[in-house]
Parts: structure tokens; C-alpha cells; sequence
């Protein structure tokens, strides 16, 4: 094989200690190995950078493995050419693991250019990935706090659930809060509603009329406190990412790795795109809120560029079917284990897509729901989103919704050149044109 890169590094990774082959050039031209391990604190990571330098590398290939590669890619980030690539595309021969074998046949596969990196964010958008994730987290856990106030009440006999849509909501929390300061009358607390929950009345009566003893109101006090706190965790997190995307100065233009280059048809804007302006364009998408937005520009950027075309982004994000054929037999093409940050943002916001009306994100999922089932078809919304999103980053436009009818327009179209085609085979020739409705 041709070398791509003679000077390089390959590198296995661990908690404690790195292993680290180098690949030369000696002075006949051929190939010269050397291996050292080193260990993982920051002086033992110069030590290492300083040793790469001396020997000439420009190129270092690790494994992602878990977070123990981060540590090692901020030291070497600026100096030498990383490519982090997926483990399952660099393993070794079964039966001859060892950790300086795994080191050579990595850094074997990189000066022969057979690696590709995976896409690893600038530092500006890994702080802000930092944060959207941890936000997500904070309202992860503060629904699990929900869900075991929820259980509380139906032991204290309380019914407040199945008649307020949200405990969390004004009349909800007045009523736990008079609970747990030792109010039982059941009228008293129906009394406490607001708003539309007020026609509920005498249905809350009956709900609020429990067997509350001291140990609930114990448990109820400190979900309370606990749901209270993680709210304003929360809002801390909000107005921070929302500063940091208000100040974010556009990055330069993206220097891709290798494997890793946009497409001949990928479009190059002349501007850069600032977050501030990415989340505003995102909003314009059905289901997709401001925080959505945000987290989709923490996940992929705002560089489209860096993605070699929309079914490229899909498929990084595994939000398309896979390919599983064997014997001229196609088995099941499952979606694959991607970002689930990513996957996760565009699935909550294809579960609120489907309720919009009147949109075409609406229609396909009722096209599909009925012989795909509500999963499949809740993933091909999402497939949806995040091609919109490519295109509305890529040209720099608002979302255009093409309406419920874009559906039964495509089909009548292929119906038509389908039969078209058939007449034409059968020699004649046939000019199509939209018949005039008569006048009733």
C-alpha cells in the first residue's frame, strides 16, 4: 500500500497509562518503529507531546474510548493532526491483543490513510455541549423527583394526578403546599385551584380526600425542596448557555480532518454563522424550541460544510435505517447507536411536530403511523427536522413548510409519470395537462 502519512502515531489509550507507537522513516527510507507507554497526568502528557515533536509526527490516531481520550486531546490539540476514530473500525486481529500491538496496528492503519476521525466540535462548542447536556440531565432528574412526588401522593390515597395535568403548575403546588403544612380538609385544599381547574371542583374534592399521614407529608416536604432547587439549577444553566450564545464570536472557517472532508456539492458560505443567528433560524421549525435550537447547535454546529450532504448528517446521527443484507435477503435496518444527545433533542421535538396542524411534519407521520407503528414513524419526523435544520444552516434561511397536501402532490406526480411512461412504451405519445374543474 501507498503511504499517506510517514510520519505518525498510534496511540491505546487507558485510565493510567498511554501506549504509544511512532512510525518513521529511518535513514534508508524504511520503516522504523518505537514504542513507550505513558502515563496520564498532565506532566507525563507533555512529556509525550515533547516526544512526538522530537520525532517529527504530524499525525496521532486514537481510539474514543469512553473519556479517557479527552484528556490527551487537549494537550495535543494545536500541535499535531488527531484523528479520533470509532474503535469498532480499528480492531486487531482475535487472539493477538496486547496493548502495544493495538498501539502499532493503529498507528500501521493511519500511515496507510485507512482511518477516518470521527467529528470532534472546536472548544467554543464543546463548553456550550458541556452545558446543553448537563441542562438535560438537570431536567431529567428533576422529572424523576416529579414522578416520586407522584408516588407519595398515591400512598397518602391522594388522587391530585388523575385530575390536575401538572402538580407543578400554581394550583397543584398550593395545594401540596397546604398539605404539607398539615391542612386535610379536602374542600379547603378545592379551594385553592385556579383558573380552568376551578370547574373541576367537586371532582378535586373527592381526589384530595386521603389518608395523609406526618411520614407523607415528610416525603412530599423534600421532593418539594428538592424539585425547587433543580428549577433553579436549571434557570442558573438557561441564562448561561443563552449568554454564551448571545457573545459567541463565529469561528473561522473549519479545517476538516482527513476522511472527513465536505462533498464537492456541499455549499461554502462566505460569512460564518453565529450561534445567536443558528438558534433563531432553528426556531422556525415546527417542535423546535429555543432550547431545542440550542442544543442542536451544540450537537452539530453551525459549519454544515463539515457534512459531506444531508444523508451524511443522518446517517452520523443514525437517524436513517440501516443496512443488514445477506444472501440476496435484507434483514432488519434498524437505526444504529448514535449521538443520543442528538437523537434524543430530535425525537422530543418530532413528538411535538406531530402535533402541529395543518403541517407536512404532521402529515408524514400520519402517512407512516398506521402500517410503521408510532416509533418508526416519530424517528422518520426526526430524520425530517434534521434535514431541515442541514438546509436552513447551509443557505441560511428560515424554515418554509410545504403544507399537508406535499404529500398526496409528490404521489399524484409519480402516479402520473409512472402511467405516462407506460403509454409511451406502448407507442403513444402523451402530453399531460391539469384539467380545468368545471363550474357547478
Amino acid at each position: 500500500m501507498d503511504v499517506i502519512y510517514p510520519y505518525c502515531a498510534g496511540m491505546d489509550v487507558h485510565k493510567l497509562t498511554i501506549v504509544v507507537c511512532c512510525m518513521t522513516p529511518d535513514a534508508t527510507g524504511q520503516n522504523s518503529l518505537e514504542t513507550r507507554t505513558f502515563g496520564t497526568m498532565t506532566q507525563d502528557l507533555l512529556a509525550l507531546s515533547d516526544w512526538l515533536t522530537s520525532k517529527q509526527i504530524t499525525h496521532v490516531a486514537m481510539e474514543s474510548t469512553g473519556e479517557l481520550w479527552k484528556p490527551v486531546y487537549n494537550i495535543l490539540e494545536g500541535s499535531f493532526t488527531i484523528l479520533l476514530v470509532n474503535a469498532q473500525h480499528v480492531k486487531n486481529v482475535p487472539g493477538r491483543k496486547t496493548d502495544v500491538q493495538d498501539a502499532e496496528w493503529i498507528a500501521d492503519l493511519l500511515r496507510h490513510g485507512l482511518l477516518r476521525g470521527s467529528f470532534v466540535p472546536p472548544l467554543g462548542q464543546r463548553d456550550l455541549r458541556d452545558l446543553t447536556r448537563q441542562r438535560t440531565l438537570l431536567v431529567r432528574e428533576r422529572a424523576d423527583v416529579v414522578n416520586r412526588l407522584h408516588k407519595v401522593l398515591e400512598w397518602a390515597n391522594i388522587k391530585l394526578t388523575s385530575v390536575a395535568t401538572d402538580v407543578r403548575g400554581v394550583s397543584g403546588r398550593a395545594m401540596l403546599d397546604a398539605i404539607v403544612a398539615g391542612q386535610e380538609d379536602a374542600v379547603v385544599l378545592a379551594d385553592l385551584a385556579k383558573g380552568k381547574l376551578r370547574d373541576k371542583r367537586d371532582l378535586l374534592i373527592r381526589a384530595l380526600g386521603g389518608r395523609i399521614r406526618q411520614h407523607h407529608r415528610f416525603l412530599m416536604a423534600e421532593h418539594l425542596i428538592h424539585i425547587d432547587f433543580l428549577s433553579e439549577r436549571i434557570a442558573v444553566f438557561d441564562q448561561t448557555i443563552e449568554q454564551q450564545v448571545a457573545e459567541q464570536t463565529p469561528p473561522p472557517p473549519t479545517v476538516h480532518q482527513e476522511g472527513n472532508e465536505p462533498g464537492p456539492g456541499a455549499e461554502k458560505p462566505t460569512d460564518p454563522l453565529s450561534w445567536e443567528q443558528a438558534v433563531r433560524l432553528l426556531d422556525t421549525i415546527p417542535g423546535i424550541g429555543v432550547t431545542t435550537a440550542e442544543k442542536l447547535v451544540a450537537e452539530i454546529g453551525t459549519d454544515m460544510s463539515r457534512f459531506p450532504s444531508e444523508a451524511h448528517l443522518a446517517s452520523w446521527a443514525k437517524l436513517c435505517p440501516g443496512n443488514n443484507e445477506s444472501a440476496g435477503k435484507r434483514h432488519s435496518g434498524r437505526t444504529g447507536k448514535g449521538n443520543p444527545w442528538l437523537k434524543g433533542a430530535l425525537t422530543e421535538a418530532a413528538h411535538g411536530a406531530v402535533r402541529v396542524k395543518d403541517c407536512y411534519l404532521s402529515a408524514v407521520y400520519h402517512r407512516l403511523v398506521g402500517r410503521r407503528g408510532a416509533k418508526r414513524a416519530t424517528v422518520a419526523v426526526a430524520h425530517h427536522i434534521l434535514v431541515a435544520a442541514y438546509y436552513i444552516l447551509l443557505r441560511r434561511e428560515p424554515y418554509q413548510d410545504h403544507g399537508p397536501m406535499q404529500l398526496d402532490d409528490q404521489r399524484k406526480n409519480r402516479l402520473a409519470n409512472r402511467l405516462r411512461y407506460r403509454l409511451e412504451k406502448l407507442g403513444y405519445v402523451v402530453n399531460l395537462q391539469e384539467a380545468v374543474p368545471v363550474a357547478g
